[in-house]
């Protein structure tokens, strides 16, 4: 088992005005709220200080952001954490909604250029990522996902989609409250086109959601849309057979949406 994540320790909440004496942890996330504040490690600060000024600046229509908190001294890192503002809501099965503010979200971050620090990343995701996209090629445990990746890799055409700063992650990240805008708390950049981060969340709703097999179709009108699908598939697929917790019976929930989208190839 995985040791208990500390919480943040007394200087780094002074430093954030977050002085509620126990921090609470948040289920299903590395991080912990005092007050209306919410502090999580930063495993690399340069990135951690990139989505700080990121979601400082950043306006997309109809979606609300946790905006960052800088420390007292003005840092967005401190000791390895970094803050922002809670906002309210939870995780909804409401995938349609989640793709539609990612083309929204996406249509607000295409004018960011690209950071640095991506082309140094060598984390699992990162490079199944690459391989994705063809750009690097690793041997993956065939038990784990790898045999249907190196089958589908056979599907794999150009696209005439560009890449811009995208938010590869959102399927279980956005916040939905009322009638409220879904809210987003986080940002893990990517360097892919837009279509791409929206196809991520199609394959994560399949694959883990509960997505009925229409929302393949009701997001067809994207352009490429049956390779930025594969894409994605390809990529959950390589961070499956990368991912230490990982299992064959983890696998199931891929393997039901590649049929879905070997229909569409």
């Amino acid at each position: 088992m995985s040791p208990t994540p500390e919480p943040p320790p007394p200087h780094v909440r002074a430093a954030f005005g977050a002085r509620v004496e126990d921090p609470e942890p948040l289920e299903g996330a590395v991080a912990w709220r005092c007050g209306d504040i919410v502090l999580k490690p930063a495993a690399n600060t340069a990135e951690a200080a990139w989505v700080a000024q990121t979601l400082d600046l950043l306006e997309p229509d109809e979606v609300r952001v946790s905006r960052p908190v800088r420390s007292t001294d003005g840092r967005w890192v401190v000791s390895g954490w970094s803050a922002s503002r809670n906002i309210a809501g939870r995780a909804e099965p409401r995938h349609d909604d989640v793709v539609a503010m990612s083309l929204r979200l996406h249509s607000a971050s295409r004018f960011l250029a690209r950071p640095r620090f991506l082309q140094a990343r060598q984390d699992i995701y990162a490079l199944a990522d690459r391989m994705a996209w063809g750009e690097e090629e690793y041997a993956l445990p065939e038990e784990k996902g790898g045999r249907l990746y190196d089958v589908l890799t056979g599907s794999r055409r150009e696209v005439q989609l560009g890449p811009q700063v995208v938010h590869g992650d959102l399927f279980g990240n956005v916040l939905f409250t009322d009638d409220a805008a879904p809210g987003i708390i986080d940002f893990n950049p990517y360097w892919r086109p837009a279509e791409w981060a929206a196809a991520v969340v199609v394959i994560d709703a399949l694959a883990w959601g509960g997505a009925d097999a229409a929302i393949v179709e009701r997001w067809s009108h994207l352009s490429d849309w049956p390779q930025a699908l594969l894409r994605a598939l390809l990529f959950r697929l390589a961070v499956h057979a990368l991912h230490p917790r990982s299992s064959t019976q983890t696998l199931t929930g891929l393997e039901r949406a590649s049929q879905m989208v070997l229909e569409v190839l």
